[in-house]
């Protein structure tokens, strides 16, 4: 498999495994806010309307209702899981700022075709991003210059996505932005780069699943 490949598969994969898995409800420490990252809001509503779009790709690929109903079942967690990327995001760029990482259009244009070669053309593009990662159709192009970032982070720090000096990195720009959580989504671990349990008693852990390195 080529290289890019690996690479935007893994940080996707990791991505998605570093949520965990958590029903809530509560108060909302930061009013009309989801998160706090870097003194700016993701607001609730912003959040909301991610994973309508992701409910709204699920819907129109399942063809059915009971295929749609069956996708919602096995993608509980996906508010949590929008989220805990689109802080991701900002801790990623953040940190290739830091190392002083560009990237082009140019390149999130090899990295698609790289892929599209990979996986069988543009609509399976689409259609494995979504399935997968939970990412609908319009934000392939924004999830891919992720992938790029991160692999040119990688590069400029002499390693791999995979290893600890990588997600050092993104420790250090999630400290410096202080990511703060609305409680009904879980706290923000700067050092796992990733959301925990909140530990308050209106949040009850299903399990936690996370292969991100130490």
């Amino acid at each position: 498999m080529h290289r890019r490949r690996r690479t935007a598969l893994l940080l996707s994969a990791a991505i998605v495994a570093a949520a965990p898995l958590l029903t809530a409800c509560g108060s909302e420490t930061h009013p009309g806010a989801a998160a706090v990252v870097g003194g700016q809001k993701i607001s609730v509503s912003t959040l909301e309307s991610r994973v309508n779009e992701v409910r709204d790709a699920q819907r129109a690929a399942a063809g059915d209702d009971a295929n749609y109903a069956r996708v919602v079942s096995g993608t509980g967690t996906l508010t949590r899981q929008t989220l805990h990327s689109m802080v991701l995001d900002q801790v990623l760029h953040r940190a290739a700022q830091d190392a002083g990482v560009t990237v082009t259009r140019r390149d999130v244009q090899q990295l698609r075709a790289n892929v599209e070669q990979q996986v069988g053309g543009a609509k399976a593009l689409d259609a494995t991003w979504l399935r997968q990662y939970g990412i609908p159709p319009q934000r392939v192009d924004d999830n891919l210059r992720l992938q790029v970032e991160a692999q040119k982070l990688a590069a400029k720090l002499g390693t791999t996505t995979d290893q600890p000096a990588f997600w050092k990195a993104l420790s250090k720009a999630s400290d410096e932005l202080g990511v703060d959580l609305n409680p009904r989504y879980g706290t923000w671990d700067a050092q796992k780069v990733g959301l925990v349990d909140a530990k308050t008693p209106w949040v009850r852990e299903v399990t936690v699943a996370s292969q991100q390195p130490a």
